[in-house]
């Protein structure tokens, strides 16, 4: 299949376009971060490759995106199976509004109202989004893994406002996995971000890679946060990094656990429930029409 055999279909014409040839996708974002959903119940492999995927997601020769999603068929016990390149061509675990936007995908796709839960098998394990009355969608995001070799960290134990060396500055960082690693520093914008973040993705102390938050505390529960993505670079907004900058603000005693985090695309609810250590997140996910 070549990049330009691809063709944008509205959500609801979206089952009745199926010729021979074409990829037939409908983009989403989550607070500007975003994705081009593919149709892929039909197989277990996605249909198009990881080289594929990053020229689809070439903002100036390709339809342009943080990256391609597909939906593909459910697996031990689940309703669907959700694979994502990111615009590399690398694939992460999970995320965060990527899953927002996977669950007003299948409601699209299924022609369902109202308000649905579905169980979704991801590289980070079980993630369950509900949409909402109002059309949002809160996920169960799974517990916070802090083991230093599950946040891609190469310590022999976990790292909670650790001094980093990174060209030759020493940051205080929290290293959280929510599936997927994140590096989280406080008390700064971030800087120059493109400068600074891939200095991180790529440091020595992170072998698979990590994203990188950059964190303000407002008041104990108003957060702001800029993201370097691994395998996307500067977005908009990252679901599982803000949920990783919760679990962090809480470790290091500077927020309590229900807080509103504003990202460069708008605000995600994040709740890290002390009763079953599982991480809630709230936000939209909306059709890109552009």
């Amino acid at each position: 299949m070549s990049v330009e055999a691809v063709e944008k279909a509205s959500p609801a014409s979206f089952l009745d376009r199926r010729e021979a040839g074409f990829l037939h996708f409908v983009k989403y974002h989550g607070l500007g971060n975003d994705f081009i959903l593919v149709d892929n119940r039909d197989s277990s492999e996605p249909k198009i490759s990881p080289e594929q995927a990053a020229k689809l997601c070439d903002r100036n020769f390709g339809i342009g995106a943080d990256g391609v999603i597909f939906a593909l068929p459910g697996i031990n016990g689940t309703d669907y199976t959700m694979r994502i390149y990111n615009s590399d061509g690398s694939e992460p675990e999970m995320c965060g509004n990527g899953v927002r936007c996977f669950a007003r995908f299948i409601a699209e796709l299924e022609n369902l109202q109202g308000r649905h839960s579905f169980k979704v098998h991801t590289g980070a394990g079980l993630i369950i989004p509900e949409i909402q009355e109002d059309g949002k969608v809160k996920v169960d995001m799974g517990e916070p893994i802090l083991k230093a070799s599950d946040t891609a960290c190469k310590q022999d134990q976990s790292v909670v406002k650790s001094g980093l060396n990174v060209d030759g500055v020493t940051w205080n960082v929290t290293c959280v996995s929510m599936g997927n690693p994140h590096c989280i520093t406080f008390g700064t914008e971030g800087g120059q971000l493109a400068e600074i973040g891939p200095k991180f993705e790529n440091h020595e102390v992170f072998p698979a890679r990590t994203n990188t938050e950059f964190v303000q505390v407002f008041t104990h529960s108003h957060l702001k946060m800029r993201v370097w993505e691994r395998g996307a670079g500067a977005t908009l907004a990252c679901g599982t990094g803000a949920c990783a900058v919760v679990v962090a603000t809480v470790l290091e005693g500077r927020a309590e656990r229900n807080c509103t985090v504003d990202l460069p695309g708008g605000p995600l609810q994040i709740e890290w429930r002390e009763e079953n250590n599982h991480i809630y997140m709230t936000g939209p996910a909306e059709v890109n029409d552009s």
